[in-house]
C-alpha cells in the first residue's frame, strides 16, 4: 500500500492554518452612534424629561411649584415656605433665625448643647421673650427661643402663637377671643394627620390680621 507524499505547500498550510479574516472596524459608524446616543440623551433626559416633570409640577401642584408665594393687593410679599422677621409688637413674631431670615444662606448656629455661648444666647431669648409676651421665663415655648435647622422655618408651634395672642391683642385694640379665633383658622394639622406636628404659618397669620384690621376700618365708615 502506498503512503500518500505531502507537498511542502500542502504541509506548511496544514501546520499553520490561515487566520480567519476579522471585517475592519467603521470609524464612521462608530462615530454616528456616538453623535447619536448623545443626541437621545441630551434631548431626552436633558430638555424632554425636565420639560414633562415642570410640566407635571404646573398641572398638579401649581402653589408649590411657583414657590408658594403670598401676594396681598396683587403685589408679592413672601413665601408660605419661608419665615419673615416682623419687629411690629402688632405682628406674631417668627421663630429666631441664625441665617438672619435670608434664604441664600440656610444655615443653624451649628452650636452643639453643650456651648456655653448657645446657652447663654437661649437664656437671653428666653427673657426677652418672656417680657414681651409678659409671662414667665419657664412658660416661654422652645421654638420662640431656638433656632431652626434652616434658619427661615416659616411656622411656629399653636403653644408659641397661643403665647402671643394678648399681646397682639392689645397692640391693634382687639378682643382676644378675635385674634385667638385667626390663631385656630390658620393652625394646620399634622402632615395627611400622620407626620410632623400641628402648626401655624406666621405670614399667613399676620397678613391675616392686616385683613380683619381693614374689614374693621372699612365697617366702621
Amino acid at each position: 500500500m502506498s503512503i500518500p507524499t505531502l507537498s511542502r505547500d500542502t504541509l506548511a498550510v496544514s501546520l499553520h492554518p490561515a487566520k480567519p479574516q476579522t471585517p475592519g472596524l467603521c470609524d464612521k459608524g462608530l462615530l454616528r452612534g456616538a453623535i447619536g446616543l448623545t443626541v437621545i440623551t441630551l434631548a431626552g433626559f436633558g430638555f424632554l424629561y425636565s420639560l414633562a416633570g415642570v410640566g407635571l409640577g404646573q398641572a398638579l401642584f401649581p402653589a408649590p411649584a411657583n414657590g408658594s408665594l403670598i401676594e396681598r393687593d396683587g403685589r408679592v410679599v413672601g413665601s408660605a415656605l419661608v419665615a419673615q422677621p416682623f419687629s411690629s409688637a402688632r405682628y406674631f413674631q417668627s421663630r429666631p433665625s441664625a441665617a438672619g431670615y435670608n434664604p441664600m444662606a440656610l444655615a443653624g448656629s451649628n452650636q452643639s448643647r453643650t456651648s456655653p455661648e448657645l446657652r447663654a444666647r437661649l437664656d437671653a431669648a428666653r427673657a426677652e421673650a418672656a417680657q414681651r409676651e409678659g409671662v414667665a421665663p419657664a412658660l416661654v415655648p422652645s421654638d420662640l427661643v431656638t433656632q431652626s435647622g434652616s434658619g427661615i422655618d416659616p411656622h411656629v408651634s399653636p403653644q408659641a402663637a397661643a403665647i402671643q395672642i394678648a399681646r397682639v391683642a392689645r397692640e391693634r385694640g382687639v378682643a382676644s377671643e378675635a385674634v385667638q379665633a385667626l390663631v385656630a383658622q390658620h393652625t394646620e394639622d399634622r402632615q395627611w394627620g400622620v407626620f410632623g406636628a400641628p402648626r401655624v404659618n406666621v405670614l399667613a397669620l399676620n397678613l391675616a390680621l392686616d385683613r380683619m384690621a381693614a374689614a374693621a376700618a372699612q365697617s366702621a365708615r
